[in-house]
């Protein structure tokens, strides 16, 4: 590709880099200069090295932006404590490398630019987009192209400790034997039934439940508001485009789209310097040519001779271009060339090049028919926001000087909607929205009888409401609520029975008694497990972990417990045998899963032993962190 080009060209990469300066300072001149007369005051200090309150201010945002929510619901002075330690964490890392004269090479994190796929359009590397890219994350080309370097550093020293990580047989077969592990076991099931029904419930057992429990029967206070909604949807369809207009747009666009063409090269590069004069590769290129024009393939030839080995490797190719990805020369030979035919030797000042052109595709737009509704959605589009703004305006001033929605409803041509009961929990639909819930039971709505204020709930609707029906908190009367009483009961009765049961037959095992009895009153059997693993998908995960939790005091003697599941079915379980698991067992990924994810705990935990011996033997004072060492 030709990114690999410019990435083996000390030439372009300067060019490349002082393109992002010309851009970067206009973007950032003056702000930029500025920033120059102000220091910020230092927070902490790390053998040394000052760390600023702006750098700390920084981090911290970026930590609130990585974990989501408002700084309000959060302890700041924990976030910054946070934000502080990563970055003394990065400053004792990089000072590390530095010491061990670790390094990263400016054409490798120049490489790292131009192939990010986010500075890339159709695959080829765009300044522009680059610049703009960086800008909107608040970075100018200096300091990106330091931020990048230095993240390379730390990973290249990170990557030394989880690299070098390794796992001895002794170790696979012992994590083996437990992680592989099986267990044969049995187990009774006793789910909540019907054994209690013909038990009577009283109603002096139903009036004490109610009387016990009357929190669990307490209606919420609720209320139901009137309101009218503002709606861009509905605005959008108010608005009539001329089909003219529409047809003119998209004229527009088909001449633009159409005049534009997309073509593909490939090359050979003879790059000039060092031991390279441009005369010998011109020479080179020559001869190139003279064995393409004898037959041999381009592929072929590129591998051998291109001083491009990336572009080389995938048989010269170097991608696409709308007429401005590659150098000037390169564009004007693949204008005057046809499919396949290769030119002459080109000089750029990446050097001398031989090109063909391999793909040249005319592109064509969409028909009228396909597109005419995005055309349409879009002109409308900054007419609504234009509207939506007017009224949302004017929806404001009239909520605030009028007392009922009636009015507000005549101006601004809005129907008054009603909506069912909802409580401070919310409702359905938009009632479910926590700003509308909030204004709804707010004192000066609720109390004072006023509308609301306008209560935006998303960029496209916004609502004032003003109170209907207030119903105050309530015990629940009851003949409404005994049959869910009734229903309690019964399920508490179950529950007990069934613990009951569980109890006796857990009671006759341990004594030796028979329990076939009782198994076949209760229609109960158990359900024999063998060579039962710790992924078992056909038993309860509930039951399956409680097997692995067991141990066998007497290895030929059943070991018995008994657990209670979430659905309150109890459970009777025989542990018989445990089989040691062994890495011959394993199947070939499940075994390459193992070794990965030991190797990488082991790295991780050389890693963060290094840190901490980092940590121990550092100079660090912090007024945040009161001058302990991290």
């Amino acid at each position: 590709m030709l990114q690999d080009i410019r990435d083996n060209s000390q030439g372009v990469i300067a060019k490349v880099i002082i393109g992002f300066i010309v851009a970067i300072f206009a973007l950032f001149g003056v702000d930029s200069i500025m920033s120059g007369f102000i220091t910020s005051p230092p927070v902490a200090e790390i053998n040394g090295e000052e760390i600023t309150e702006a750098q700390l201010q920084v981090n911290t945002q970026n930590l609130l932006n990585s974990i989501g929510g408002s700084a309000d619901s959060l302890d700041q002075g924990l976030l910054e404590q946070i934000a502080l330690s990563q970055i003394l964490e990065e400053v004792l890392l990089r000072q590390s490398a530095q010491g061990a004269k670790m390094a990263v090479s400016s054409n490798r994190v120049d490489r790292s630019i131009i192939e990010n796929p986010n500075f890339q359009i159709n695959g080829v590397f765009n300044s522009d987009l680059a610049v703009r890219t960086m800008a909107s994350q608040g970075f100018s080309i200096p300091i990106y192209r330091e931020t990048l370097q230095q993240q390379m550093l730390l990973s290249q020293l990170a990557n030394a400790y989880s690299s070098s990580a390794f796992v001895t047989d002794s170790e696979l077969e012992r994590i083996a034997g437990l992680s592989a592990q099986t267990r044969d076991f049995r187990y009774l099931s006793i789910p909540l039934s019907t054994r209690t029904l013909g038990v009577a419930i009283s109603d002096t057992e139903i009036q004490s439940y109610y009387d016990e429990n009357q929190q669990d029967f307490t209606q919420p206070e609720t209320v139901s508001v009137s309101y009218v909604m503002l709606d861009k949807n509905v605005i959008s369809n108010e608005i009539e485009l001329d089909e003219g207009v529409v047809e003119a747009q998209y004229e527009t666009e088909r001449s633009a789209f159409e005049g534009s063409a997309e073509k593909r090269a490939s090359h050979i590069l003879f790059e000039v310097g060092g031991d390279l004069s441009e005369d010998e590769a011109l020479e080179m290129a020559a001869a190139a040519k003279l064995r393409l024009d004898a037959g041999e393939d381009f592929g072929t030839v590129a591998l051998e001779m291109s001083t491009d080995t990336a572009s080389a490797e995938e048989d010269g190719d170097i991608g696409y271009t709308d007429g401005s990805a590659f150098p000037v020369a390169i564009e004007e030979a693949l204008e005057i060339l046809a499919l396949n035919e290769v030119s002459g030797p080109v000089i750029s000042d990446f050097g001398v090049h031989i090109v063909m052109l391999t793909e040249d595709s005319e592109n064509v737009f969409q028909d009228f028919d396909e597109v005419a509704a995005r055309i349409e959605r879009e002109l409308k589009s900054s007419e609504v926001e234009l509207i939506y703004a007017q009224r949302l305006g004017d929806l404001s001033n009239l909520a605030f000087e009028t007392g009922n929605l009636e009015t507000i409803s005549e101006e601004l041509e809005m129907d008054v909607l009603i909506s069912g009961d909802f409580d401070r929990t919310g409702g359905s639909g938009i009632f479910s929205n926590q700003a509308l819930i909030a204004a709804a039971f707010s004192e000066e709505v609720l109390i004072e009888g006023n509308n609301s204020d306008v209560v935006e709930l998303s960029p496209s609707q916004a609502v004032v409401m003003n109170v209907v029906l207030f119903n105050e908190a309530a015990v629940l009367p009851l003949e409404e609520v005994e049959p869910e009483i009734a229903v309690l009961i019964r399920t508490d009765m179950e529950r007990k029975a069934v613990e009951d049961l569980n109890d006796q037959l857990l009671t006759n095992i341990e004594n030796g008694m028979s329990i076939d009895q009782l198994l076949a009153d209760n229609e109960l059997e158990w359900r024999i497990e063998e060579g039962a693993n710790r992924g078992a998908v056909t038993v309860n995960r509930e039951i399956i972990n409680h097997v692995f939790s067991m141990s066998l005091a007497d290895l030929d003697t059943p070991a018995y417990d008994n657990l209670s599941l979430t659905n309150d079915t109890a459970v009777i379980v025989e542990l018989n045998s445990i089989n040691a698991g062994s890495i011959a067992s394993l199947a070939p990924a499940d075994r390459e899963s193992m070794v990965s994810s030991m190797i990488s705990d082991l790295g991780n935990s050389d890693f963060q032993a290094y840190m901490s011996n980092l940590q121990e033997n550092a100079d660090i004072e912090s007024r945040i962190l009161d001058g302990e060492p991290l």
